[in-house]
């Protein structure tokens, strides 16, 4: 039995505006149905209720900028540019002059033998050396002439600051298309959640006037029944779409980096998103646009630069070295900062392999094996390339073609709901009729909706295929 509070909500509602129906249908709990909204469901515009306050309302592109600046694999790959120019510069450090101090000092229990020739006899005479105490602090400088791994981490160099950026850019690319499809479906799911509410009130109101009939005796209990049976599975149907916002939401915070004890609202301007439906699909594909090609190339690079790495290896390694030494002695502490003795040199060293059980030659083998790998993996990737932009462009024409239909099917739907309501209550068509249209109208917005959303989301999938997808935000 439908209590007379029902009909007392129900009119309530449907006296409201259509503005001041929507605000009713996402904030009031009336007996029509009961929305248990939990604090953080995002809505379009308007505020949440909620025992935190909410920072912000952000748009798509307010989303991908905060993304942008605070999602974690973001910012990890911007300290990683940071860790590979530091890593640059210790490896070229060995072409600047290194430069040690040092010092040894030596104090003797026994002095050492000293061997001298007694000039008279020619013999050679043993003595004791009559210094106890030594000390040589040296100043020691080398500097790097060539070597192979000093030439090989200066060749790199830029191509490691290439490669980082480009893994910027790689990963901007990737939270862009994750917030943008968290973005999207969260705005779908509350769309539906519209359109449920709506279609909510509208079996609410027949059920208002089934019931009025029913006690007239205009027609049987069977349509009182069915009306209320179908105002359940709407019911049904919004809440599940209900307690579909909160994991949405949750995975669009995740996919920006934002905190999970705050919240925002999320907002869209209509017009524009309808705009953004449209892209140029008669562009031609450039491998050379999209992230992880250009990564390969830089990858194949550096994998060159190996190869000839290893062939260096046959190459000596030339240093110049200097030192300057003070060598200091004397077989009393009093006096043993008295004098001191300097000498000073320089040199040049070189070093040359000649063989080191077959490690070079086998060493260049494997690079070059490497690279071939990374030949055919440029082949299969621009395979890869190919097949995903052909089944972005395909399913983004079929949706759009699809969102087309779907939405005249729903324009049809409505105008057949009113004109089957309206032959209802006149009493010529069986309530039958207007389960079958409402189903249809539900049905049909619900589709176009789907749709609409995946036009949206096919879009983004073809940009990111055809490499054109914009990170400059």
């Amino acid at each position: 039995m439908v209590s007379k509070k029902f009909f007392e909500e129900i009119n309530w509602f449907l006296s409201l505006k259509t503005t001041e129906k929507l605000r009713a249908c996402l904030f009031r709990l009336t007996g029509v149905f009961v929305l248990l909204f939990s604090p953080i469901i995002p809505v379009f515009g308007q505020p949440t209720q909620s025992n935190t306050p909410i920072t912000s309302a952000m748009n798509l592109d307010q989303c991908i900028a905060y993304g942008l600046q605070h999602q974690p694999y973001v910012q990890q790959s911007l300290i990683n540019q940071k860790i590979v120019r530091s890593s640059n510069i210790i490896n070229r450090s060995a072409w600047l002059p290194q430069v040690s101090a040092s010092g040894t000092y030596t104090h003797y229990f026994q002095t050492p033998n000293i061997f001298t020739t007694n000039s008279t006899t020619g013999t050679s005479v043993v003595t004791r050396s009559p210094i106890n105490n030594e000390f040589f602090p040296q100043l020691y400088a080398s500097q790097t002439i060539y070597s192979p791994d000093v030439v090989y981490a200066a060749k790199n160099a830029h191509l490691f600051v290439q490669q980082a950026e480009q893994s910027l850019d790689s990963t901007k690319i990737n939270v862009i298309v994750n917030i943008s499809t968290a973005f999207y479906n969260l705005l779908l799911t509350l769309q539906q959640i519209g359109v449920l509410q709506e279609d909510t009130t509208r079996l609410g109101k027949t059920l208002h006037d089934t019931y009025y009939q029913y006690k007239g005796g205009i027609v049987d209990q069977t349509d009182y029944k069915e009306a209320f049976i179908s105002l359940n599975n709407s019911k049904a149907q919004l809440r599940q779409s209900v307690e579909n916002v909160k994991p949405q939401y949750s995975i669009l915070k995740q996919s920006m980096g934002y905190p999970v004890k705050d919240h925002f609202n999320v907002v869209i301007d209509t017009t524009e998103m309808l705009k953004q439906l449209v892209i140029d699909t008669t562009q031609v594909f450039k491998r050379e646009n999209r992230i992880e090609y250009r990564l390969l190339q830089t990858t194949k690079a550096l994998q060159k630069n190996a190869v000839s790495y290893y062939k260096s290896q046959f190459f000596p390694t030339l240093s110049v070295n200097s030192a300057y030494i003070l060598q200091f002695e004397s077989n009393t502490s009093s006096n043993f900062w008295s004098n001191s003795y300097p000498y000073s040199y320089i040199g040049l060293t070189f070093n040359l392999p000649l063989f080191t059980g077959f490690k070079r030659n086998e060493s260049i083998v494997k690079a070059n094996l490497e690279l071939k790998q990374l030949d055919l993996e440029e082949v299969n990737l621009e395979s890869n390339f190919y097949t995903q932009y052909q089944t972005a462009l395909a399913g983004y024409k079929s949706n759009l073609n699809e969102m087309k239909l779907l939405k005249e099917n729903e324009d049809m739907a409505k105008d057949v709901y009113g004109v089957v309501t309206l032959q209802y209550r006149q009493g010529i068509v069986p309530y039958l009729n207007v389960i079958t249209a409402e189903t249809n109208l539900i049905s049909s917005e619900i589709n176009y909706l789907n749709t609409l959303f995946q036009v949206l989301i096919s879009k983004v999938n073809l940009e990111k295929s055809m490499g054109i997808l914009s990170i400059n935000q």
